[in-house]
């Protein structure tokens, strides 16, 4: 080895040892746990909360970085006592400039197992919007030089673990049920204003150039959120193991994400849902007496059955799979009902289904089979496919358009339902089955049950009526029917098959 390369390996041996002793030493020389009491005062005078830390731990390789343990915000007064924030353990890195000079000036922070509690009390004062507080009296130090601590705006902020839950106080004053719930987060954000947390935005309405503003009927009633004005206090991405919200839940979540005071925007937003998957825009806003949202999504593959499975007043009402769109506002209400506070437009489909409690009534199938229409077996209340648009408003869905394709019958109808209580049911429209022009029981069947023969189909007009557990399917009396027979097979059905029955017996003789 030459003279030249032995002198530069020896330099770079005598670095790499003052490098490890300096990272030894310093930290055992710099106390920083020493500022723990001034870092909790500024941070509790910047947030308005209770603020504790466990201990502080300095490490200058690869960066200057403090660990902090044990880190929370408390709830602040007029909540239950408890944290609003709680994290295992954050590592801080810092400008090591700044403390050399006895300034901690916070670069990035990333926090682990982080668990953060909002509450919203009767008045619709979130827990985490609480003002700033006064400046308080100096904590004492041994540090003589005057150290300081800048809380700013952080640069990056990073989550693994996190947990997230809002809930509304019980007039006890307890927790109530979570109305929405984060798991498993891992979090990723950008230029993070903490200080500006507790604020207010001032909102853009939207303008008539905006599509959504220019929507008819029904859509005029869908308010959107409008873009707060100015820039957010933290943006970047998100990713959860399971979001839960109202009685549903989803799993695989990844989005962007924008924060503003009291208001959450989740864009370009993707997540499994009940074997399916789902797309689009959510925002979240907790500035007024009930936390409100806005939604705009495509759904696709969506197991029906396990999505009404949600909704006890419709589990088991229906099942197949759902493809959908749907254009959402609404308020998380204290209501039973899930379509409280909710109104919105949207389109469904859903195919290879069955509708067990919503099949044609037997006597009417009993009938078709014996004038030889329709299918001769095979399951009621099974369909190939299933359409329909959505309004909801005032607490109803309503549909002006229905096509279903079932078991050698074909539906187009329209009504509404209600999900309060029993749930209601309010359909009526027309069910078509194959028939011959030339089946004079076929006629027979037709002036019976108030239906007509034309382009080889048989048709019925009917309603549906009652509750999801109970529904009450009817035939009403075609226009030219004698109304007393169609009568008759709405109140005597079991007669009338019976009646027909015997003539076809009869015919066979």
């Amino acid at each position: 080895m030459s003279k030249g390369k032995k002198v530069l390996l020896i330099v770079v041996i005598v670095l790499v040892v003052i490098v490890l002793g300096l990272a030894i030493i310093v930290p055992m020389l710099v106390n920083v746990d020493r500022f723990r009491p001034q870092v909790a005062a500024q941070i509790q005078q910047a947030t308005g909360k209770p603020t504790q830390i466990g201990h502080l731990d300095l490490s200058i390789i690869p960066q200057v970085a403090i660990r902090v343990d044990d880190f929370s915000l408390g709830n602040p007064a007029g909540f239950p006592s408890g944290d609003f924030v709680k994290a295992k353990s954050i590592k801080v890195v810092v400008n090591g400039i700044a403390l050399l000079h006895h300034q901690v000036q916070i670069t990035s922070l990333n926090l682990r197992d982080l668990t953060i509690n909002m509450l919203e009390d009767a008045q619709g004062k979130w827990n985490f919007e609480t003002p700033p507080s006064p400046a308080p009296s100096p904590a004492p130090s041994s540090d003589s030089s005057g150290s300081s601590f800048t809380l700013g705006v952080i640069s990056r902020l990073t989550v693994s673990g996190g947990q997230v839950s809002a809930a509304n106080l019980l007039p006890s004053g307890a927790p109530g049920q979570a109305l929405m719930a984060v798991h498993g987060a891992s979090i990723d954000l950008q230029n993070v204003n903490l200080g500006a947390m507790s604020g207010t935005s001032q909102l853009t309405p939207r303008t008539d150039s905006d599509p959504f503003a220019r929507l008819s009927g029904l859509f005029n009633t869908i308010v959107y959120a409008a873009e707060p004005a100015g820039p957010p206090l933290a943006e970047g991405t998100i990713d959860a193991d399971a979001l839960e919200f109202a009685e549903f839940s989803v799993t695989k979540m990844s989005s962007k994400i924008r924060l503003f005071p009291k208001e959450v925007f989740v864009d370009d937003l993707k997540m499994k849902l009940y074997s399916g998957s789902a797309s689009g825009n959510l925002s979240l806003d907790f500035g007024g007496a009930n936390l409100s949202y806005t939604v705009d999504m495509n759904l696709n593959g969506v197991n029906m059955a396990e999505l009404v499975n949600a909704i006890p007043q419709a589990k088991g009402m229906i099942s197949g799979t759902m493809e959908a769109t749907a254009k959402l506002s609404g308020a998380v209400l204290k209501s039973p009902d899930p379509l409280a506070g909710i109104t919105g437009s949207g389109q469904v489909s859903i195919r290879d289904g069955r509708m067990p409690s919503l099949q044609l009534d037997s006597n009417l199938r009993t009938l078709a089979k014996m004038a030889g229409v329709g299918p001769a077996n095979g399951d009621p209340s099974s369909f190939s496919s299933l359409s329909a648009d959505f309004h909801i408003a005032d607490a109803k869905l309503t549909s002006n358009k229905i096509a279903l394709a079932g078991n050698g019958v074909d539906v187009d109808g329209a009504g509404s339902l209600t999900t309060a209580g029993d749930g209601s049911l309010d359909y009526q429209g027309d069910a078509s089955l194959t028939a011959s022009d030339k089946n004079p029981l076929g006629t027979v069947l037709g002036g019976l049950a108030g239906a007509k023969i034309e382009n080889g189909k048989i048709v019925f007009p009917f309603t549906v009526g009652g509750t999801f557990a109970q529904p009450k399917f009817s035939v009403k009396s075609g226009e030219g029917n004698p109304a007393e027979a169609g009568k008759a097979m709405a109140q005597q059905p079991v007669n009338a098959v019976k009646g027909v029955s015997g003539l076809f017996k009869k015919k066979q003789q």
